[in-house]
């Protein structure tokens, strides 16, 4: 008597742009099946997104990432062929991207020589006006609508984009760059069984990590998103997922999670936010272990419902340290918090809906005699280098 055992599927190493048939990550993921990973090559710079639509792995034969400390560019130099000088130092260009919304718009940058140019905008909160384009400064951008060419219900628009470069200074020589990709890593559809690691998302025109779809066993670790023109990293519609290690700098939101997402963020550091730094809403879960937030956005912590469901959040070991003005953040109706060994330092909070805080401190108040907070030795080695000289 004989037997046939059918041979295993062998779980493959795939390099991009090293084997022949992985020539770019869209590739790779394309033909990366379970067990599979996908390896990026150590600290290059990709000028390219991940793209994760459908993808599915298997329990414990997970689809991996692993960008080996790879970037992922979403801004591409400026090509000054598409640009046009309409007066000394004043320089235009239409249709930059083939789908402009207002959203877009309230999310734009350009890289000025590497310096992220905001003109005081921001997707979530308060932002300046676009300025005339006469009334530009060097280093500076604007962007002027062709309400003509709108077609409505459509949400694109159309216009001009306007940079002001310093007199004499050839547009090729000015060192822009302009936001191309929407985002690093990106979700859609039904997704389950991956991994995505030692990765940094930087300068997309939206989000660092956009997870939308139902997504299942998604598994981030050790990833960064830096200067994004939207979120670090925001959870959409039904996804779960769960983060070990996390570093947000730059961007307009540190982290934002809406809908019925359900997401675990553990190791998390962030600094330097734009609109809000923590934003949670509508009727997720969420959970924040170990975080140490450096907080100077406009608004430092959100958490609201939804009309049709509750919003909650669990906190464990997080120090928010508030460092400017406004100092006051928020729980609205229909949103719960618990935290436990958390520090809220330099920062009120408003609470409408529910809270209730164990071994807290509360901007100088304990949450109960003897609360010792949270445990700020260990979070502020979560902190880049650069950010060390900021410890108590």
């Amino acid at each position: 008597m004989s037997f046939f055992f059918p041979n295993p599927v062998l779980a493959r190493d795939l390099r991009v742009g090293v084997d022949p048939e992985v020539p770019t990550i869209h590739h790779a993921i394309k033909i990366a099946q379970p067990g599979d990973t996908i390896h990026l090559e150590p600290g290059k710079i990709y000028r390219d997104y991940a793209g994760f639509y459908g993808k599915k792995g298997e329990p414990g034969k997970p689809i991996t990432l692993d960008g080996h400390g790879a970037t992922l560019e979403g801004s591409d130099p400026l090509d000054p062929a598409r640009w046009r000088e309409v007066s000394p130092g004043l320089f235009a260009a239409d249709d930059l991207l083939p789908n402009l919304s207002d959203a877009v718009i309230g999310r734009w940058f350009f890289l000025f020589d590497g310096k992220m140019q905001l003109m005081g905008r921001t997707s979530k909160g308060r932002s300046e006006p676009l300025k005339q384009p006469d009334d530009l400064q060097p280093g500076e951008w604007t962007f002027v609508k062709d309400p003509s060419r709108e077609k409505p219900p459509s949400k694109q628009i159309y216009g001009s984009f306007f940079i002001r470069l310093a007199p004499g200074t050839a547009l090729a020589d000015a060192k822009i760059a302009v936001p191309v990709r929407s985002a690093g890593v990106q979700f859609g559809g039904d997704n389950t069984h991956l991994v995505i690691k030692n990765l940094t998302a930087t300068h997309p025109y939206n989000d660092g990590f956009n997870i939308h779809g139902d997504c299942r066993d998604i598994v981030f670790e050790n990833i960064r998103a830096i200067e994004c023109g939207d979120d670090g990293i925001s959870a959409h519609a039904s996804a779960q997922y769960r983060v070990d290690g996390f570093v947000s700098i730059g961007n307009s939101t540190g982290i934002c999670d809406t809908g019925t997402a359900q997401t675990s963020y553990r190791n998390v550091f962030i600094a330097d936010c734009v609109g809000f730094d923590l934003f949670f809403l509508d009727e997720g879960r969420y959970s924040l272990t170990n975080a140490l937030i450096l907080s100077k956005a406009q608004n430092p912590f959100a958490v609201t419902g939804r009309d049709t469901g509750d919003c909650r959040l669990t906190m464990e070991n997080v120090h928010l340290r508030r460092l400017v003005d406004p100092r006051m953040g928020n729980i609205a109706a229909r949103a719960s918090v618990h935290g436990t060994r958390c520090t809220f330092e330099g920062l009120e909070i408003k609470i409408i809906g529910a809270a209730t805080w164990e071994n807290s401190i509360l901007n100088g108040q304990t949450s109960e005699p003897g609360a010792t907070g949270a445990d700020l030795g260990s979070l502020w080695k979560l902190a880049p280098p650069s950010y060390q000289n900021s410890s108590p």
